[in-house]
């Protein structure tokens, strides 16, 4: 897939939506699940499940895997005064993810704090959450740092509700 892709979450969190390069040309698919589970599966151009993603039953954690089954890693978020942390835990790397408190950018960086990857809100009041990734490493596949975000904003949702019963529905 392309260095730099652009896709977005669904106004109720479900449904398939497509996978743009800067180009607008359509590079893959995104399927949310359900608005109730949190799940997501990522398509290459044909159609086949290439990633999926979701929070395995009473876990706080997000889950990256194959469509085999095979867990390529785990987000999960990280405490911090004054900034957003997550970690993307894989076999072989921890992946740290950070962004200063109110903002949209989050940088994605490797154990030696290298930038392997960026990814921002590009707009989400009044409407669903599209997101700019762009990544210049290929230790992680486009698809599963697609997953990695999708996580992001799953876990953020999900404190959002936690924090303010109501909220954190569509859009947040």
């Amino acid at each position: 897939m392309e260095r730099c892709v652009y896709f977005k979450d669904t106004f109720f969190s479900s449904g398939k939506t497509d996978i743009y390069n800067g180009e607008q040309q359509k590079r893959g698919m995104l399927d949310l699940k359900s608005a109730f589970s949190s799940g997501v599966s990522i398509e290459d151009e044909s159609g086949m499940v290439v990633v999926e993603g979701g929070f395995p039953f009473l876990s706080g954690k997000w889950v990256i895997k194959q469509p085999d089954g095979k867990e390529l890693g785990v987000v999960k978020s990280s405490f911090a005064f004054f900034s957003k942390k997550y970690r993307y835990l894989t076999k072989d790397h921890t992946y740290e993810i950070e962004a200063p408190a109110f903002s949209k950018e989050y940088i994605i960086l490797n154990e030696n704090r290298t930038e392997i990857a960026t990814f921002k809100k590009i707009n989400g009041f009044f409407q669903a959450s599209a997101y700019e990734l762009k990544h210049n490493s290929d230790v992680l596949l486009t698809e599963e740092l697609i997953a990695v975000v999708m996580g992001v904003n799953a876990i953020e949702k999900r404190n959002q509700s936690s924090v303010n019963p109501g909220a954190g529905g569509a859009g947040s």
